[in-house]
């Protein structure tokens, strides 16, 4: 998923000011961390994202990132599987098991990580999306595995020679028997593995410094906006799903992202969960694309001009060549 905002400047602003009784209106105003939000974390990728720094194994990297999760108690980490890199990506495919092992659930991401958009029709998209299933049966017997995450969180709006291919393909995943998983906020981890392997490769400690540290600012960017967004668009902090994958770079820094989204005030929930939340069952023209409370600021045309932005990712590319 791509999420591509300007720097701006978070301003918070209040000071209590006290006697008897402003003190105890004081008590009544929770701190942003006090207040809290529920949030659902989903990983997408699996077996695979990305490029396997050298010295690495895939089961290693999802062990890594299983043991952060169970650190913070997090009830629930769906992960969505690309049934193809179990293929394309040799060693791989032991990840499912470890997943399933941690009691954490498989969901659909399709066969080979194909927006809707982009097929050739919507046909070929929904065989590549049953061609992903049997891995994640096979390994979710006995439990509801029909979920799918659009790849790219792309359903179909962007298919210009076929307008109406968003609200075709909600109501076939509805005929199967399938859930949309959702989500609202993105850190853009996807961004930069591939630049990860490669300045490990080239033993590059600054290089991954610097990345780290301009991430981490992404990623406090990011929580503020999301708190701010929900707020400004709903009146109210809505439970949130966070989208991350299943790659090294994600899980070399998904314990400082842990600690931000914990002093934050976050309160882990399965993603059924969070989805019971209203927000999530509102549907309309745009259902599933993009991130949620992005999408329902444009229908509503809610100003989010004075909200925090997020400094975009930068020029990755050219590091570590």
């Amino acid at each position: 998923m791509k999420l591509r905002t300007c720097l701006g400047t978070l301003l918070l602003a209040g000071a209590a000011s006290a006697n008897a009784a402003g003190d105890d209106a004081a008590q009544n105003v929770a701190t942003p961390a006090a207040r809290g939000f529920d949030i659902a974390i989903t990983v997408d990728d699996l077996s695979a994202h990305g490029s396997l720094p050298p010295g690495m194994a895939w089961p290693g990297v999802a062990e890594r990132y299983l043991a952060t999760l169970k650190a913070h108690r997090v009830p629930e980490a769906y992960g969505f599987v690309n049934a193809l890199r179990l293929k394309d990506a040799p060693g791989s495919e032991p990840v499912l098991d470890i997943w399933r092992k941690a009691g954490y659930p498989l969901g659909n991401h399709t066969y080979s990580h194909l927006g809707l958009s982009q097929a050739a029709s919507l046909q070929a998209w929904e065989d590549n999306v049953k061609q992903g299933e049997a891995p994640i049966a096979a390994r979710m017997a006995g439990a509801d595995w029909r979920v799918l995450r659009y790849p790219f969180l792309d359903a179909g709006n962007g298919a210009a020679a076929d307008p109406g291919r968003h609200d075709a393909a909600q109501a076939w995943l509805k005929q199967q028997g399938y859930r949309i998983a959702d989500v609202s906020v993105s850190f853009d981890d996807w961004a930069y593995t591939d630049t990860y392997a490669r300045c490990l490769a080239k033993h590059d400690t600054a290089a991954i410094d610097t990345m780290k540290r301009d991430y981490l600012i992404r990623v406090d960017a990011a929580i503020a906006r999301m708190k701010a967004l929900s707020e400004a668009v709903y009146g109210r902090q809505i439970p949130e799903v966070l989208l991350t994958h299943m790659g090294a770079w994600s899980a070399a820094t998904l314990p400082e992202v842990m600690a931000r989204l914990d002093a934050a005030g976050a309160h882990y929930v399965t993603l059924a969960q969070a989805q019971m939340d209203a927000a999530y069952r509102a549907g309309g023209p745009q259902a599933a694309n993009g991130t949620l409370p992005e999408r329902v600021a444009m229908e509503k045309h809610v100003d989010t001009a004075a909200l925090p932005q997020v400094p975009p990712v930068g020029q990755l590319d050219t590091m570590c060549r």
